[in-house]
């Protein structure tokens, strides 16, 4: 990360879903440009599986000047999330109970659980209303999360190539990274470094539907006077994905995020999905990606359709469901009106 983050520790038992406790909790978090008097220009962007609270570091050209994040109208909040590497309680944090790292015994938690932590830096921060929440993949999980549980809190939702529940699909990709993790025999041992072999394994596969066929072809083709020996583009991609993410990484919040995503359902206990999103009445901008294979473009319009007052929008490119990470232009174009209030 570009710079170090804030550091919020509460003393105080966080209960999960599941009825597990938490003894403590620290959170993560960055903010960037300066709250105004009234607490009114709030963003608050919920971030995505492996990223961290510096939005700027992984959303290019996002938070800057005349951009939909842009520090000198707003007071951008970004939260890293429940189970972490980046900072808030995670595998890697020491159990106070017992004085050793969690590991592959960290509690089992839900999205749900995340946005409760997100409440809580909110009322820390003494954050009352959202002008606008934006959540993009996993992140709009706990941003349509957030907006059904708190409808009246939020002024406008921007959900990005996500969804108000986990598919099957997304299900069986989640599973199959998590075989690949637990294929390595060092998982469940209990060091910082356990599974790494696995985990670059599983990046490998999560990239395949990050980027889809279209963005690879695109951007991996072999040169035309490689030699014969030579090895793949696209085999020498895939590797380095794989090692830089465990450079990065650990294996145990990778399978714990990988686990609560699959928790996601905005309608379970309150009536099923189309019941909790009409609660939410809030304007609301859900973006689609052309190529998007994880969250197509008819499931991403079927989202906006269930949400009482949103419109869709859609960004074109090769690049897959990556698309939200590479098109920042087109998404400026898009939010930056929205975000404003036109």
């Amino acid at each position: 990360m570009s710079d170090e983050p804030v550091i919020f520790k509460s003393h105080k038992p966080f209960v999960l879903e599941s009825g597990a406790v938490l003894p403590e909790l620290t959170i993560a978090y960055h903010t960037y440009g300066t709250l105004n008097a009234d607490r009114s220009n709030v963003v608050w962007v919920c971030h995505a599986l492996t990223a961290n609270s510096d939005v700027a570091d992984w959303w290019p050209h996002t938070v800057e000047k005349g951009a939909f994040l842009d520090p000198e109208k707003w007071y951008v909040v970004c939260a890293n999330i429940l189970g972490s590497h980046y900072g808030t309680t995670g595998p890697l944090h020491v159990n106070p109970e017992n004085g050793k790292p969690y590991y592959d015994k960290f509690p089992q938690f839900t999205i749900r659980d995340m946005v409760g932590v997100h409440r809580l830096l909110a009322n820390q921060l003494g954050i009352a209303g959202i002008h606008a929440l934006v959540g993009s993949s996993v992140g709009g999980f706990q941003a349509v999360e957030w907006a059904a549980l708190e409808p009246e809190r939020f002024g406008r939702l921007v959900l990005i190539a996500t969804d108000a529940k986990a598919s099957p699909w997304t299900i069986a990709v989640d599973e199959t990274q998590r075989m690949a993790i637990k294929a390595d025999p060092t998982f469940g041992e209990e060091r910082d470094d356990a599974g790494l072999a696995g985990l670059a394994a599983a990046r490998a596969i999560g990239l395949l539907t990050y980027r889809g066929p279209e963005g690879y072809n695109l951007s991996q083709q072999d040169a035309a006077d490689a030699p014969d020996d030579a090895p793949h583009r696209a085999c020498t991609y895939q590797r380095y994905q794989g090692e830089k993410l465990i450079r990065r990484y650990n294996a145990y919040s990778y399978v714990a995020i990988l686990d609560a995503f699959d928790t996601h359902d905005v309608g379970r206990g309150r009536g099923g999905v189309e019941k909790a999103l009409a609660a939410v009445k809030c304007p609301a901008l859900v973006v689609g990606i052309t190529t998007d294979i994880i969250f197509t473009v008819p499931e991403m319009k079927r989202l906006a359709d269930l949400l009482p007052n949103a419109r869709y929008r859609e960004i074109a490119s090769p690049f897959g469901h990556d698309g939200f990470l590479v098109e920042y232009k087109q998404l400026n174009e898009i939010l930056t009106p929205f975000i404003n209030g036109q």
